[in-house]
């Protein structure tokens, strides 16, 4: 999507972050599991479509954002690998068929413009709880060693309202400072994660929780690899970071 006019290299960072992911990794996996902030079920539901459509899950946006293509192949076949790892943990899992969401086709046209590694979509928890979400994140660790790359897509900042208002900046910085170190130690991550409410500009960066989850998944998978942070950029006047483990 072309930037707003005050912005016109708003997403040039980002993108180039993006476009470099394949080339950082040094080998190409056999598939992702990968966990978007926009799909939230009772229990962990596998997406088993073995070519999922696009769902085009964003409203206002120009017309050509909607008429994107991403024929990449579903992992229906890593499913029952992902629901026995889950089990095992005490996780009731589910599957379903549904389209990839724009928390998934957006990033991924960009780190696998050939859509040629196969994607399994794994839900978001209703409850938002970050423990839950980092002790999934360890049932599916194993899955590192076994050619499975885990990717938690969402925002280190989603605050919408206050994005382009100019307000909440330093709220936004102390929360990208504190994320940053909190995702490093191995530790002390999962206790400093689960109580990212009590961070400092933590309701301010997420109102919501839904695009802070998925990288509790990632870091929970993490199997006591430190947290580096491999992208930061200021998005609007807000910090913007990704990070990665291994």
């Amino acid at each position: 999507m072309d930037p707003p006019p005050a912005y016109p290299h708003l997403w040039d960072g980002l993108a180039a972050y993006l476009r470099g992911i394949d080339g950082a990794l040094g080998v190409r996996p056999r598939a992702v599991l990968v966990v978007s902030g926009h799909w939230e079920t009772q229990q962990p539901t596998l997406n088993i479509a073995a070519k999922p459509d696009l769902l085009f899950d964003y409203y206002g946006f120009p017309e050509h954002t909607y008429r994107l293509t991403y024929p990449v192949s579903g992992a229906p076949e890593l499913a029952p690998r992902v629901r026995g790892l889950l089990s095992e943990a005490g996780f009731e899992s589910a599957a379903a068929e549904r389209g990839l969401d724009h928390g998934v086709f957006v990033p991924f046209l960009l780190i696998y413009p050939q859509a040629d590694v196969p994607i399994l979509q794994l839900s978001l928890q209703k409850d938002l709880d970050p423990a839950l979400h980092l002790r999934m994140g360890r049932a599916l660790a194993p899955l590192r060693d076994e050619g499975v790359l885990i990717v938690g897509s969402g925002m280190s900042y989603h605050n919408l309202r206050d994005l382009f208002s100019g307000r909440g900046a330093d709220a936004a910085a102390s929360f990208d400072a504190w994320l940053g170190e909190a995702v490093a130690d191995p530790k002390t991550r999962d206790l400093k994660l689960t109580a990212w409410r009590s961070a400092p500009g933590g309701r301010e960066a997420h109102p919501r929780e839904e695009h802070l989850l998925p990288l509790m998944v990632a870091a929970g998978a993490a199997d006591g690899d430190v947290g580096v942070r491999s992208f930061g950029d200021s998005i609007a006047g807000k910090p913007l970071s990704g990070f990665q483990f291994g």
